[in-house]
């Protein structure tokens, strides 16, 4: 229960942030993501809120294909809330450091489950630690492209590749 009530507070506490401190430099996007934990493609969303010059919130959302294997169904999504930081920002490529939080939600179901009449359905929520680096590509229009690699340090950690696109608003 702590641990939702923290999740909470700091959701507020950036969303406050994004705005007192919107910039025309806003993006929102979308990506593909591989997870080395779950070896399967995911879809996600994402956006990016500078609150200072070199320095930009960005949420995220990647949602896992689901998997199903020798009766074992397997379902895969992550909320992400890091901080950008810019270490280089020309004006062809912003190279940046990535840092934050993440939650995980992993859903199992098994169909004819030993010892049961039925199919057997669990699922697991952690949080853990964003540690990474990404980049993005200015390609002379309103469309970036991106490219980030991130480690999840959780329960079951995973190495996280994505790219994709951001739209500036």
């Amino acid at each position: 229960m702590k641990m939702k009530l923290l999740f909470t507070s700091a959701l507020i506490i950036l969303g406050s942030c994004f705005v007192t401190n919107a910039q025309t430099d806003t993006k929102m996007g979308a990506m593909a993501a591989y997870g080395t934990e779950i070896e399967n493609l995911g879809l996600g969303v994402n956006a990016e809120f500078p609150v200072l010059e070199n320095l930009s919130i960005s949420p995220a959302f990647i949602y896992y294909f689901p998997k199903d294997e020798a009766g074992v169904s397997l379902n895969w999504w992550e909320i992400n809330g890091n901080a950008n930081y810019y270490f280089m920002n020309s004006e062809s490529l912003g190279f940046y450091g990535i840092a934050g939080l993440n939650y995980t939600h992993v859903k199992f179901d098994i169909d004819d489950a030993p010892f049961a009449d039925s199919s057997m359905e669990t699922s697991d929520g952690r949080f853990g630690l964003n540690l990474g680096a990404g980049a993005n590509f200015d390609i002379g229009s309103s469309i970036t492209p991106f490219a980030e690699a991130k480690y999840v340090i959780i329960d079951g950690s995973q190495l996280v590749l994505a790219a994709g696109v951001k739209f500036n608003l």
